[in-house]
């Protein structure tokens, strides 16, 4: 497995995002084969794991602690705050929400150590930016939790290059985690380029697209009643239709390539710049060891110019977010 630098640490090229196992998809997977996948990608090559406090409401830190951390020593741990389940209602049920104020942050820290059974996290990031509270305060906070030797290093996730300048004078950002694909090309406005300007790394989250790209989702409508993407525009019934329209040249191009589609949308990142390190999620042993092939695919200049010719912004129909969700993130966007 190739190596990338991301803050302090040397992690694998490819690494594994955890979400899926207990969050966003549908109805999270058994424990044993949330070990099954966990296990796997370690004995592969993975190095960095990356979790958050919001996925599952904390059963996705717990189910990483009871894994891995016997295995702590062999891999970066990646986790998140600033977004987590309450009870709002005082009914019991857990509702997501955005609370970036510093004694939040210190509270949900102490909690993910105690799921996750470890002392320290190494890259901790704030995973939304809270715009009732400075992003100087909250990054200050966090800055706070490295001297403590709670965490290592810090991120953030969904900023534009704009709040990640004004994060980084106060305390040096390890990385930015943010959306990052064919279809999805946001970063490239500015907040890559700031990355690279201030010695970040770029880790990119759903680098399949949620499954686009693999070419395997035909029909929206057999998504599970909780997919996250029922809500998602580019996967209403009609846009998605009209999106589909542009697999078979990509097929086509992966299969000239000597490639599977997944591999090529990764391997794409990953000539994209060196900074980017792509995180894809799976629930199966077989597609994250064919996720992991990506790192021995090269692409061509010609391939690279065809794959961004073929899916772009302007190719794409449809938000990657609703409306609601637009409103809390902060990365740049394309008109």
């Amino acid at each position: 497995m190739q190596h990338r630098k991301l803050g302090p640490f040397q992690v694998s090229a490819i690494s594994l995002g955890c979400m899926n196992l207990s969050h966003a998809y549908g109805a999270p997977v058994s424990a044993e084969q949330g070990e099954r996948v966990l296990l796997a990608a370690l004995d592969a090559g993975v190095t960095m794991f990356d979790t958050a406090t919001l996925y599952g409401f904390g059963a996705n830190e717990t189910l990483v602690g009871q894994v891995l951390s016997k295995h702590r020593s062999r891999f970066t741990l990646a986790s998140k705050c600033g977004m987590q389940g309450v009870d709002v209602a005082g009914d019991g049920k857990l509702v997501r929400v955005i609370d970036g104020r510093p004694e939040t942050i210190r509270a949900t820290c102490e909690d993910s150590l105690r799921r996750l059974q470890t002392d320290v996290i190494d890259l901790y990031y704030l995973h939304r930016w809270d715009k009732q509270v400075p992003i100087e305060d909250s990054v200050g906070a966090l800055g706070e939790l490295v001297r403590a030797g709670k965490i290592r290093s810090i991120g953030l996730s969904e900023v534009s290059a704009a709040t990640l300048r004004r994060a980084h004078a106060v305390h040096p950002i390890a990385a930015v985690q943010t959306e990052y694909s064919l279809w999805t090309r946001n970063p490239e406005i500015a907040v890559l380029e700031a990355c690279r300007e201030l010695g970040a790394a770029f880790v990119a989250f759903s680098p399949l697209a949620r499954g686009f790209l693999c070419g395997e989702l035909q029909d929206v409508s057999l998504l599970d009643a909780k997919d996250i993407r029922r809500a998602m525009p580019r996967f209403s019934p009609e846009n998605h239709a009209v999106n589909l329209r542009l697999l078979p040249r990509y097929q086509a191009i992966a299969q000239e390539v000597g490639c599977t589609p997944a591999q090529l949308a990764l391997a794409w990142l990953l000539h994209k710049a060196e900074h980017i390190i792509p995180i894809p999620g799976t629930t199966s042993v077989q597609h994250l060891q064919d996720n992991l092939g990506a790192a021995g695919v090269a692409l061509g200049a010609d391939v690279m110019a065809r794959l961004e010719a073929l899916i772009n912004q302007q190719t794409v129909v449809g938000n990657r977010y609703s409306e609601q969700a637009n409103c809390e993130v902060d990365t740049e966007a394309f008109a």
